[in-house]
């Protein structure tokens, strides 16, 4: 009869090496990642651009988030507006957990675009627009929401129809706030 490994602490991996975790134990995975979110390796420098993990306790405002990933989305980074997001997903209240939930999975659409990945792209714009779907009435921190899924709606239907070669980088954006700089999808 074979006989099953140890169970390994939560410490350790596979190799019995340290793994980095955050508080609750979790695992984080501390490489650096270049302005599309790629692993690479571990004594790289990364993306100095990007913004920096939150920890426990370090949640922007919302408008505070909605501000920094609006920028992350202008300058071409929507991997690390996914990660603004998803802190604001983890760390808001029950009635908005949907709406960063969404606004990260737009951004991984995006990042899905501009890593060449069409068919990532589209399921990820449309599974984000479904779910801010339900918000879509109001401008919620200072979101226009009905905008919001209207493009990424148009955008994903513009992949699918023209295909990612047809679209310029420059229009893989969303237009979250009102403001220079939040363009529109062209």
């Amino acid at each position: 009869m074979r006989q099953r490994p140890a169970q390994q602490g939560p410490e350790t991996g596979s190799n019995g090496a340290g793994r980095d975790r955050d508080d609750s134990g979790r695992p984080r995975n501390a490489r650096p990642r270049d302005r599309l979110g790629r692993p690479l390796a571990r004594d790289s420098q990364g993306d100095p651009a990007g913004p920096q993990p939150a920890t426990a306790g370090s949640a922007l405002s919302p408008e505070q988030a909605v501000r920094t990933a609006q920028r992350l989305l202008d300058e071409g980074r929507p991997f690390h507006a996914h990660e603004v997001f998803e802190d604001s997903w983890r760390s808001a209240p029950p009635a908005e957990r949907d709406l960063w939930q969404g606004l990260a999975q737009l951004a991984v659409g995006l990042t899905h675009a501009l890593r060449g990945n069409a068919a990532g792209a589209v399921a990820l714009l449309r599974r984000g627009a479904d779910r801010l779907a339900g918000y879509s009435g109001a401008a919620v921190h200072d979101i226009d929401l009905a905008e919001v899924v209207g493009s990424a709606r148009q955008l994903a239907g513009r992949i699918e129809q023209d295909g990612l070669a047809a679209i310029p980088p420059a229009a893989l954006s969303l237009p979250l706030r009102g403001e220079p700089g939040g363009d529109q999808v062209r």
